[in-house]
């Protein structure tokens, strides 16, 4: 006997609403799950947070705003998810899930393979190799795959930077750790975010840059700082045009001649003034951002120093000077040919 399959109408899986999958790194106490619990006030929906390090019960609102499941073993988290999506939990009709955290998970899980390597080979320094890695992380990132694509919603991971710098160490257990869960995470989101605490004018803020983008609402290196939720990236997302905008021309720089004097003066510049240059050849804050973490391993621009600065306007200088030598771009125009003349 012969199971007919359900048809399948290609045109009822055109997106119809405007989502967003996140992923928010940062170190201990920035603020992650603050921001993941905000998505409940974003209106997308009731929001289902996947807890992995049982914290959710100091947020404010659980069980009644919004819901936070407690998940004591890691094994249990696909079963949460998967009775969220196509289970009982449905009747629940979220509309949008966090999990809290990925690097919970994936550090419990992936320390099971460490400890069953070194079970197998009976050397306590062990280590898995390259293919048991690869292996470990495509099986583990099947829950990011069932919660970012698979759901259809708007979702949040929180994953954690245990110390700045230690996610390119390649030379200890957690070193190789760090980086795989990075990777994991972006191939399932629009966009990942960084949140740091810096001085920002004499206050300690909090600072969300994007450290990687699909979607053009959010370039590489675009800051938010303050008190930011999830719906002050929702709201800016929904603002972005349907047609992207023409480029503005950019203007010429200013020719300043140095004032004469016997003995010449060391270069100063100021932050404003560096901007104020970049804006005038073209460029934006965030190229200054991304070229300030790029150049000088500083992600935080009100800290570079003076020599730092003319560097930046010196590389920002010749770039321009470089893009208006170029001659433009001609698009070259071939003859239409029949495939049986090409012959």
């Amino acid at each position: 006997m012969t199971i007919a399959k359900p048809r399948i109408n290609p045109l009822s899986r055109i997106p119809r609403q405007q989502r967003l999958v996140m992923a928010i790194r940062g170190g201990a106490g920035v603020g992650k799950s603050f921001f993941a619990r905000s998505m409940a006030d974003a209106d997308v929906g009731r929001l289902c947070i996947f807890d992995t390090e049982r914290k959710s019960r100091l947020l404010k609102g659980v069980g009644v705003t919004f819901d936070a499941l407690e998940i004591e073993t890691p094994d249990e988290l696909p079963e949460f998810i998967d009775w969220a999506l196509s289970g009982e939990g449905r009747e629940q009709n979220y509309g949008c899930f966090a999990l809290d955290s990925w690097a919970a998970y994936f550090g419990a899980k992936h320390s099971e393979t460490i400890q069953a390597v070194r079970a197998r080979s009976a050397n306590p320094l062990a280590q898995p190799t390259a293919e048991e890695l690869a292996s470990d992380q495509m099986i583990l990132q099947g829950v990011l795959r069932r919660l970012c694509m698979e759901s259809g919603k708007s979702v949040v991971i929180v994953d954690q930077i245990a110390a700045r710098g230690k996610e390119t160490k390649e030379d200890n257990e957690i070193g190789r750790v760090l980086p795989m869960t990075a990777s994991g995470l972006e191939y399932f989101v629009d966009v990942m975010v960084e949140v740091s605490l810096q001085e920002r004018n004499g206050e300690i803020q909090r600072v969300f840059q994007v450290v990687k983008s699909n979607s053009p609402a959010f370039e590489v290196g675009f800051e938010l700082i303050g008190d930011i939720t999830f719906n002050d990236f929702m709201q800016r997302l929904r603002s972005e045009p349907t047609v992207p905008t023409p480029q503005v021309v950019p203007l010429a720089a200013a020719v300043i001649e140095p004032p004469a004097s016997v003995e010449p003066l060391k270069p100063q510049i100021s932050l404003q003034d560096l901007l104020g240059r970049a804006e005038a050849m073209g460029f934006a804050q965030k190229d200054v951002v991304v070229a300030a973490k790029m150049y000088h391993n500083q992600q935080n621009i009100t800290k570079l120093t003076t020599e730092q600065l003319l560097d930046l306007e010196a590389r920002m200088t010749a770039k321009y000077e470089k893009r208006q030598s170029e001659p433009p771009v001609q698009r070259i125009r071939r003859p239409i040919t029949h495939p049986d003349n090409q012959r």
